[in-house]
């Protein structure tokens, strides 16, 4: 007999998409009733080498029609993954499974195959997922044209020079392509390079960088600037494609940052500065409360008595923001704001200057240059706290 993984997983994998092991026995075996294909499954974070010494998960599995045994593992990982990204920004678990066969005897005895246990490699999942088309198993590193960045882009960006913001760049194992060891920034002022340290054995798989002229650590000058470009190299080697920022200098309305997690697990950023608007709006519930002294010796009632009081008075924030005119290249980033659980409004350059929400807009009807030229999008969130502090 001869126990066999005919599908596995890429060495980094999305974990909210398809995770997937074939198995295949060779033998006359799995045509028994009771014939059971069994992984063992652990998973860990820290090092690649922290591997636990007992299963997490066991799962069984009864051959199916064409006798191979499937499992899929992106529920169990994804549910491991539960930190937010704003805390944890390298969420990275590892995880590997060890396979053997098993068949039932009887009602309730399990007889196990010998000899069967095939133990896989290490591999990588991050709080992330695929689309359609992209297949199952596909490397990471081909998901997208500026990898490592973990971004969809696009290609050319506007931005002001005082924003702020950090993105992330992949400096772990992919099973495939090279490893960054720097960002290079270049502008109409110059060039300088921003180092990262790669770590292809500990959970520090992802590195941040500076994409905002005003955060901590913008290794270029920014008096004058009109534009930078950031691209991941390794030596001297150029990776994947880089990202223009436009310096604008055009602001009518207050601008809006808004960013939010994206397929990568990463965060993605956007000025919104034409018009926008914020409401506020109450939710109550009342009650007619007894009136009077009821237990006085006589009966009376203030004239600060109501019959008609709040018992229950709460609140809903939200904003409405649009954005200034953009090409259509905007729209795969702005799909995965519509989908994304995580998502900040950036009011200010503090660290703490940052205040959640949710997207309320469900339906945007996405536009294409060759029908609409530049297009205007609006969006509408609610604040992810309610005016009135309760725990």
């Amino acid at each position: 007999m001869s126990l066999s993984i005919v599908q596995t997983p890429a060495t980094c994998s999305l974990a909210q998409s398809p995770i997937i092991f074939s198995l295949f026995e060779n033998s006359a075996s799995v045509a028994n009733a009771g014939f059971q294909y069994v992984a063992d499954l652990y998973y860990w974070t820290g090092s690649l080498t922290n591997s636990s010494s007992v299963a997490e998960y066991t799962m069984v599995k009864y051959p199916n029609n064409a006798t191979y045994g499937i499992f899929d593992l992106n529920r169990i990982l994804n549910s491991t993954l539960t930190p937010l990204a704003q805390a944890n920004t390298s969420s990275v678990v590892y995880y590997a499974c060890d396979f053997y066969t098993q068949y039932l005897s009887g009602s309730s005895t399990i007889a196990y195959v010998t000899g069967s246990h095939l133990k896989s490699s290490t591999y990588k999942a991050l709080d992330g997922y695929g689309i359609f088309q992209e297949p199952i198993g596909q490397p990471i590193y081909s998901a997208s044209v500026f990898w490592p960045l973990m971004s969809d882009g696009p290609a050319s960006q506007s931005t002001f020079i005082d924003n702020t913001g950090l993105a992330g760049v992949y400096v772990g194992y992919t099973g495939g392509g090279t490893i960054p060891t720097k960002i290079v920034y270049t502008s109409n002022l110059g060039t300088a390079n921003y180092n990262v340290s790669s770590s292809t054995s500990s959970s520090g798989q992802i590195y941040q960088y500076p994409i905002g002229a005003g955060q901590s650590g913008f290794p270029l000058s920014t008096s004058g600037m009109t534009y930078f470009k950031v691209q991941p190299y390794s030596g001297s080697t150029a990776l994947g494609k880089e990202i223009t920022y436009t310096v604008d200098c055009i602001q009518k309305f207050p601008n809006v940052r808004i960013k939010w997690k994206n397929r990568y697990g990463q965060f993605d950023w956007f000025n919104f500065y034409m018009v926008s608007r914020q409401s506020f709006q109450t939710e109550k519930k009342v009650y007619q409360p007894q009136l009077g002294s009821w237990d006085a010796s006589t009966l009376s009632y203030q004239n600060y008595d109501s019959s008609v009081l709040n018992y229950v008075s709460d609140s809903k924030q939200s904003i409405s923001v649009n954005s200034f005119w953009i090409d259509e290249d905007y729209n795969d980033i702005l799909k995965q704001l519509l989908v994304s659980d995580e998502i900040y409004w950036i009011y200010g350059t503090g660290v703490n200057d940052i205040r959640p929400l949710t997207i309320t807009s469900q339906n945007i009807v996405f536009k294409t240059g060759v029908v609409d030229k530049l297009i205007q999008y609006q969006f509408d969130f609610n604040f992810g706290q309610f005016y009135k502090l309760i725990i």
